[in-house]
């Protein structure tokens, strides 16, 4: 097994001192994910080539011509494009697929000398909440193997807490990143909208997806943070803002006004250990000076249906590339164009899939567009509004990540809608595109990882990365 790593500063400092290797570090890692390859976290593994690739960084370690993330064994949910390499969004309609280009951000971390150990298995095109929806089966947690790892990027945030890699990478577009790395003890981040390029990124909701670390550490994210933001040419939604030396510019933060919730601690639906969970980090912000106050968010209600509504009618546009024609799945007893299209989709696609682009098909349709996707799109200015007032008044919304803990595999949901309200903490963020991040609060009584949530303005990470450095510390 592997030694656990809090922080890359602490494997760069026994590399230094002889007492391990990049190279070593990988074998010991593929050991693991070996002996763990029951928990259903990857979709390939990149082995020889993690191998070579780590004989090269301890060469340019010891030429002292190392980048950043030199010593960092990461692993890349499976919609991030890697030049040469398969791509799948753990999809039947995407087999076969290779990539013949790599994203923004692959090439960032490669430049930095991280090695990619493998691409993670995922909800099927991010859409899911437990990892369940994945062509290739569904990512036990490690804490319980009964238990989800959370969604989308399940297989990233399991790799992480298993050991099988020290960080991950996966995208967040309602939770995808935040939801998982409260399901499984870790930290998980979603920049602002518009800080990360999605060039190379499967879409899913285009106005929502945002790439997003998941780490053991606040110093982790904020230099993953660090080398994947920036401008690029390919990549028209990125905003123009100055990128920070995250890491170097950690600092303690003085005292903060927060807000919380009240209906994260009133709803008869969120977990009673949450709620206790977060009435204590309360107390203990209170303790140390902090101004935490109680407010109601009128709009809460609204928030899973006009995400829902929107990334439906997104992925529904989105996904219409996939058609059998030309690249990946086709299926063997299409006759002619129409059977193609037809049986391709409707075999390569999986029913979670098959149902959301049915619905934002449906919305977007003459006569359903008004009624729908319009009015969803108004209530989203209407919420993005109300968070930033709050935000003017308040440094951060501290709120729970999930309303449960990780639930049990093949939990049996008759109604979608109840899956979907997994998101209420989460999609807020989403909505309104400001960043958010999801911190470890300890275990509940079964021994599973809870997580609690910190939002703030767009565009200062460097206050929330700092807030959640301390926050930890409590």
């Amino acid at each position: 097994m592997v030694k656990s790593y809090t922080s890359l500063s602490e494997i760069k400092s026994e590399i230094a001192s002889g007492q391990t290797t990049v190279e070593k570090l990988v074998k010991s890692y593929l050991n693991t994910i070996a002996v763990n390859a029951r928990l259903n976290a990857f979709n390939e593994v990149f082995d020889q080539e993690a191998l070579v690739r780590a004989k090269e960084i301890d060469t340019r370690i010891q030429q002292g011509v190392a980048g950043k993330l030199a010593g960092m064994v990461i692993a890349i949910k499976d919609n991030i494009c890697y030049k040469g390499h398969k791509v799948s969004a753990s999809s039947k309609i995407l087999s076969g697929f290779t990539s013949i280009h790599s994203s923004t951000i692959v090439e960032r971390l490669l430049a930095e000398d991280a090695v990619i150990i493998g691409r993670c298995n995922c909800d099927e095109f991010g859409m899911g909440a437990g990892n369940e929806n994945s062509y290739f089966g569904p990512v036990k947690n490690f804490a319980d193997e009964t238990r989800v790892s959370g969604g989308s990027s399940g297989g990233s945030a399991v790799a992480v807490q298993a050991g099988m890699c020290h960080a991950s990478i996966g995208t967040d577009t309602g939770g995808s990143v935040r939801q998982p790395a409260s399901f499984c003890g870790l930290i998980g981040m979603k920049p602002t909208y518009g800080r990360i390029s999605r060039h190379g990124i499967i879409a899913y909701a285009s106005s929502f997806d945002q790439v997003g670390p998941i780490t053991r550490s606040v110093e982790d994210a904020a230099l993953l943070l660090e080398v994947m933001c920036g401008p690029d040419e390919y990549d028209s939604t990125l905003a123009n803002a100055v990128v920070p030396s995250f890491y170097n510019e950690l600092k303690k933060p003085g005292v903060k006004k927060i807000a919380y919730l009240q209906e994260a601690l009133s709803s008869p639906g969120v977990d009673d250990e949450i709620k206790s969970t977060l009435i204590e980090s309360i107390e203990k912000l209170r303790t140390e000076g902090h101004v935490v106050k109680s407010i109601s968010f009128d709009f809460l209600e609204y928030v899973v249906p006009s995400y829902y509504i929107l990334a439906m009618a997104e992925a529904s546009s989105n996904l219409s590339r996939y058609d059998g024609v030309h690249y990946g799945y086709r299926s063997p007893v299409a006759s002619d164009l129409e059977s193609t299209y037809k049986r391709s989709r409707s075999e390569g696609f999986g029913k979670e899939v098959k149902r959301r682009i049915m619905l934002g098909t449906f919305v977007l349709s003459a006569g359903y567009y008004d009624a729908y996707y319009a009015k969803a799109q108004k209530v989203r200015r209407l919420i993005k509004e109300k968070t930033d007032e709050i935000l003017r008044e308040y440094d951060f919304i501290l709120i729970p990540t999930a309303p449960e803990p990780a639930f049990p595999i093949g939990k049996d949901e008759k109604d979608p809608v109840v899956t979907y309200l997994s998101d209420i903490f989460t999609v807020q963020a989403s909505l309104t595109g400001a960043p958010a991040i999801s911190l470890p609060a300890g275990n509940n009584s079964k021994g599973l990882p809870l997580g609690l949530q910190l939002i703030t303005r767009h565009f200062e990470e460097q206050e929330l990365l700092n807030f959640s450095k301390y926050f930890l510390g409590l």
